[in-house]
Order: structure tokens, then C-alpha cells, then sequence
């Protein structure tokens, strides 16, 4: 991470990583998307999600420990972070999903920590972009810095749902390729998609190598061939013996 990263993370609880996936990348990805999560006949296409969208394939496995990712992982995460759950978001125009919600007092392992220069999260979020979201398109959004506000309570519950627009309730836009990276001690939510073409997301949620939100774990028969490294990454929950993951690229 770069000097100006480390100072836009502190001050949002989240970053836009710009460029992670080729175009290559994107294309075989929406391309295996097309493929495992075409809807069904009759299906209501408006939001579709599903879990565990690593077993689609190789492609999707590759972003366990993209070298885009990992260098931000090892950082705000520690170096024996692993993956707690993954799923994917497909939205089409008019879909509205949750309201804003999260923060550091939802649950035990909603935290963000900075002490003595290092940042470490609980609970994260690597949403990776398989389709752009333009400034007003909607999808993610949120209230940049309230990963360490004191009054979350106060906030109204007619901002909360979208229905009472407020300044300080921002949606990042983003490219597809682009990854972003979040602290589910951020108060988040999922403006509605008003862009004409499909909101296509995939998101990988990380925790520091000793908790766990999400059960069961993952099944690494079911999954391999792995790597050794993404087999540690997807190992679950352990306070001793879990090696280091390196940051590379």
C-alpha cells in the first residue's frame, strides 16, 4: 500500500483499487458467470445472489489470493487472513437491496484498530467489479469514516433505508476490473441500480486467521486442485500454527 492508500483507509474504511482484474480477467469471469448463474426459465431477474461462487471454476479460485488483493489483505488484515464466505450480487435496473447497516457495534467482529502505525479490520470485504457502476448507477455505497464514529445509533432510519437523500452518504463509482476494499465496521448498504445494463459483483469476505463469521467452513476436497497457499487461506479459524501469507506483486 502506498503512503496516500494508508491515509484514505484510516480516514474512510474503505479504498477503490484501481485496475486489479485485466480485461481479460473481467471478460472470463462474466463469461463464467454467463455459464454457472445464467437465470432460469421464468426466474425474477431483478437481484440474484449466490454463495460460494468459488466453485464456479479456476477463474473465480484465482481471486482467493490475487496478487492484486493480497498486499492489502496482509496489510489491514494480518498476515494469516483467511476466507470466511464469498457470493455474488447481479442486480438489474430498479432493484433495491439492503438498507445501510454494519458498523464496529453490529457484532464482535465488526472492528477496525490502529495502534502504534499498524491498521488492522476484523470482518472484510473485497468486492471484485465484473461490470462498471458510473457515479449515480447505484450498488455500493456508504458513510465514508463511520467505522469509527461514536453515535451510530443516531443515524435516522430514513437515511439508513435511502429514502431521505444526505451529503455524506456516498456511492463510490467504480470500473469494471476495479476491486474494493472494505471494513465491515463501515456503516454500508446497496443503493438502487438504476444503470441499464447488470450490476455484476463478487465479493470475498476476509478475517484475521483466528474468527470466523460465516459456517460451515470451506470444504477443501470439494475444491481442489488448490494451491498451498489459497488451501491456508481457506483453512478455517486458528489461533496457533497458521503460517503467513507473503504480498506479492
Amino acid at each position: 500500500m502506498t503512503p496516500e492508500e494508508r491515509f484514505v483507509f484510516d480516514l474512510q474504511g474503505y479504498l477503490v483499487i484501481k485496475g486489479v482484474l485485466s480485461p481479460a480477467e473481467v471478460a472470463e469471469l462474466n463469461a463464467v458467470a454467463d455459464e454457472r448463474f445464467a437465470p432460469q426459465p421464468g426466474e425474477d431477474t431483478a437481484d440474484r445472489r449466490t454463495f460460494g461462487v468459488v466453485h464456479w471454476g479456476e477463474p473465480v479460485k484465482r481471486l482467493i489470493d490475487h496478487p492484486g488483493i493480497v498486499p492489502y489483505l496482509v496489510e489491514l488484515l494480518g498476515p494469516k487472513f483467511r476466507l470466511d464466505h464469498d457470493y455474488c450480487i447481479f442486480m438489474t435496473r430498479g432493484e433495491r437491496l439492503g438498507k445501510l447497516h454494519g458498523g464496529h457495534w453490529a457484532a464482535p467482529d465488526h472492528w477496525y484498530r490502529y495502534q502504534d502505525g499498524v491498521m488492522r479490520n476484523g470482518l472484510s470485504v473485497v468486492t471484485f467489479f465484473i461490470s462498471g457502476a458510473a457515479d449515480g448507477d447505484g450498488g455500493f455505497a456508504c458513510i465514508p469514516g463511520s467505522h469509527k464514529s461514536n453515535r451510530l445509533g443516531d443515524l435516522p432510519e430514513e437515511v439508513r433505508a435511502f429514502d431521505s437523500p444526505r451529503p455524506y452518504v456516498v456511492q463510490p463509482a467504480v470500473e469494471a476490473g476495479d476491486a474494493l476494499f472494505f471494513t465491515e465496521a463501515l456503516i454500508h448498504g446497496t443503493m438502487r441500480w438504476t444503470a441499464s445494463h447488470e450490476r455484476r459483483a463478487l465479493l470475498f469476505k476476509y478475517s484475521p486467521g483466528h474468527s470466523a463469521w460465516w459456517q460451515p467452513y470451506y470444504d477443501l476436497d470439494s475444491l481442489r486442485p488448490l494451491t498451498a497457499q489459497q488451501e491456508r487461506i481457506l483453512s478455517p479459524p486458528s489461533v496457533g500454527g497458521r503460517p503467513d501469507v507473503v504480498a506479492t506483486g
